[in-house]
């Protein structure tokens, strides 16, 4: 049976770690190698659903055919551009402390990311976080990604926490959406680029800047002991 108290499942990229624009220049960089122009507003607001969908999406859009092999070159080619910006990629102001602070008063947390495990390994690491001991839900897990609620569904259970005791901390539509239709609390943060007013029309119940603006205002969601 599931515990019903409160525990906390985060988003990775643009959340906790400040990498939102690195994943765009590296998706401009692969869809350009393949001979795809698209403007850099049409790939961020695309970020943080499952590279798979994001990509179909795009290819729709510029009404060019979506193969199997195509998609796989673009996913391939992003993931190498990618890992070349790393090097410019850390956590966002507050991350660790929330996390600490969370694991200090005994609640329950988890990871569920739309990137592949090569990738969030490195923000793991970032993040001072053992990819071993800690729940982590990644595209490779599940049979969808968001805006599907298939990855906080999962980390909710690996954790044994009911879903709709969970607050799910994210900062795109796509994390919102994912949120109501799991259930959850959605709570949006405003570090990956969207608005506070698109948060909200995607389902947040609450919006801050970033995860130590969250932290400073903890209380209001639940997350003491």
């Amino acid at each position: 049976m599931s515990d019903r108290g409160v525990s906390f499942l985060f988003d990775l990229d643009g959340t906790l770690i400040d990498s939102v624009y690195q994943h765009v220049a590296a998706w401009q960089q692969a869809l350009q190698a393949a001979g795809i122009e698209l403007s850099v507003w049409r790939i961020h607001r695309r970020i943080g659903m499952s590279g798979g969908l994001f990509t179909e999406m795009l290819l729709r859009e510029i009404q060019r055919e979506v193969t199997p092999a195509l998609l796989e070159q673009l996913q391939a080619s992003h993931a190498e551009a990618y890992i070349r910006m790393m090097k410019w990629v850390r956590p966002l102001p507050g991350a660790c402390r929330l996390l600490e602070h969370l694991t200090g008063v005994g609640i329950r947390w988890a990871i569920a990311t739309s990137g592949r495990m090569p990738t969030a390994k490195y923000n793991l690491d970032q993040l001072g976080l053992d990819a071993a001991s800690t729940v982590v839900v990644t595209r490779d897990d599940v049979r969808r990604a968001k805006p599907d609620p298939d990855l906080f569904s999962t980390a909710a259970l690996r954790l044994g926490t009911d879903i709709e005791s969970a607050v799910i901390v994210g900062d795109s539509i796509w994390d919102m959406l994912a949120a109501r239709r799991a259930r959850g609390l959605g709570v949006g943060l405003l570090s990956g680029g969207y608005g506070q007013d698109e948060l909200e029309r995607a389902g947040a119940i609450r919006v801050y800047e970033d995860p130590a603006d969250l932290l400073n205002h903890i209380d209001e969601i639940g997350g003491r002991s």
